[in-house]
């Protein structure tokens, strides 16, 4: 085994891959019989696979590469971090110092009092870690009973069980079930549910399912409200801008704890260091991971406020929560490199200033073509409706889906990765994207629309439902 490289040929490679490696979110005997694109390596935003393909990566790996890939220096400071300590945990009152600078420095880049830091091995155990806090929380306020926790159906928190459960994603509940003390809510999806209403009215007629729900379950009995600033997974979903200001109304209004999952928005994403900010959110918990180390190392974490900290810690009781990897040396000195070089070579402001106006550009130029009806951008996070009336916003007649994955198809074939959600198409490229590789992100994206449209028209699959 030691003699598998890059060097292989492809073949071998994925017969190798699919005779021992299951894959996430995949049907592996399909994939098998296809077999696996094998990438051999990252520079900037580009990755190249072996079969020598250059491919421009429009979802920075999964949202996280935000820094772009083959940075020698976050490599040079893993490696020395490996040699002086290559681990030690933080339970039983120890501590090292790559976790307690990344805390200082996290806690530095996070708004209000966001200072504190739980330290996870990804954002869903941070969002595992949510659960335990908020329900803590009370028992420590002496309100043991308020602990469910509302979400929004199509939300994306994690893919662990209690991640999952938070998460509003119905395949992910038929594979295990969920934990109790969980409901959920309403998208504020314009697109797709809006039907004739404005934008707007829309955007508080689901705020205000929350409040519904909070009377349904009892206000008493509610521990904490969560939801992405922008929901990712579920097909970048742009909240109507009467949204947040009514969510953070109506969690003030029942003094229930209110949870930003920033695992996608944060560190940057949406020309903000975090979507609270873009979105004026006051979140007392904020879930992060992704970004915070560009996907050099596995880490994730919750930010948490003054009151939920100081109320736990002060209880007089341990909290009995944590991961062996919690604030691993390794990967806590990579993230703090990683935010190093954002600050240093101005990566935020690039997204505001530069990146995210010349994309924005171009990027709704493309609700010129026959098969999208809505382009959306915040920040270097976009998505694309796929439809065949604009006018309607009308679904296909075909599956679910079926269009968005006949486009992914083809960029996948053009070298461009994009994702399809449903049949929206949606990017994340790397923040350090240049105007020059934007131009080729929108060529490789309009070839792969009109080879998809082509191909449709030709079939008769360009109906309506």
């Amino acid at each position: 085994m030691s003699q598998i490289t890059n060097h292989l040929p492809t073949k071998e490679l994925q017969a190798l891959d699919a005779a021992h490696h299951m894959h996430p979110f995949t049907e592996d005997a399909a994939l098998a019989k296809k077999g696996a694109r094998i990438i051999t390596r990252g520079k900037g935003v580009w990755l190249t696979d072996s079969e020598g393909h250059q491919i421009l990566d429009g979802m920075a790996g999964l949202w996280c590469v935000n820094v772009g890939y083959g940075r020698k220096d976050i490599a040079d400071v893993a490696a020395r971090q490996t040699e002086e300590l290559c681990y030690y945990n933080t339970f039983f009152q120890t501590s090292h110092v790559p976790a307690i600078a990344l805390a200082a420095k996290i806690a530095e880049l996070a708004p209000g009092d966001l200072n504190h830091v739980f330290f996870a091995g990804s954002g869903s155990e941070a969002n595992d870690t949510n659960i335990r806090l908020v329900r803590r929380y009370w028992q420590a306020k002496g309100k043991p009973w308020r602990r469910t926790i509302i979400a929004r159906w199509n939300g994306y928190h994690g893919s662990t069980i209690g991640g999952g459960s938070l998460g509003g994603m119905r395949p992910i509940h038929a594979h295990g079930g969920m934990i109790d003390g969980v409901a959920h809510i309403g998208q504020p999806y314009w697109w797709a549910e809006g039907g004739d209403m404005p934008e707007d009215d829309f955007g508080l007629l689901k705020a205000q399912e929350l409040e519904a729900k909070i009377l349904e379950v009892g206000p008493d009995n509610v521990a904490a409200f969560i939801g992405e600033p922008i929901q990712g997974a579920g097909g970048v979903i742009v909240p109507p801008k009467t949204y947040w200001p009514e969510i953070q109304r109506i969690c003030d209004k029942y003094g229930i704890l209110l949870i930003a999952d920033e695992v996608i928005t944060g560190f940057g994403r949406t020309g903000d260091w975090f979507g609270s900010q873009t979105f004026g959110i006051k979140p007392h918990i904020m879930t992060i991971a992704k970004g915070l180390s560009s996907g050099y190392a596995p880490i994730g974490g919750s930010i948490i406020c003054d009151e939920v900290y100081n109320t736990i810690a002060n209880s007089g009781e341990d909290f009995n929560h944590g991961y062996t990897y919690s604030g691993h040396p390794v990967a806590a000195a990579v993230a703090l490199k990683n935010l190093e070089i954002m600050q240093d070579e101005k990566i935020v402001d690039h997204v505001k200033n530069v990146a995210h106006p010349y994309l924005k550009e171009r990027w709704e130029a493309l609700t010129d073509h026959p098969l999208v009806g809505e382009a959306k951008l915040v920040g270097l996070m976009g998505s694309i409706a796929l439809t065949p009336n604009k006018a309607k916003r009308a679904p296909f007649a075909s599956k679910p889906g079926t269009v968005g994955f006949r486009t992914r198809e083809r960029c996948f074939a053009n070298n461009l990765i994009m994702r399809h959600v449903g049949d929206r198409m949606i990017i994340a490229p790397p923040l350090v994207i240049t105007p020059a590789e934007i131009d080729v992100l929108i060529e490789r994206a309009t070839k792969s629309l009109d080879e998809s449209y082509a191909g449709l028209k030709s079939e008769g699959l360009l109906k309506a439902a």
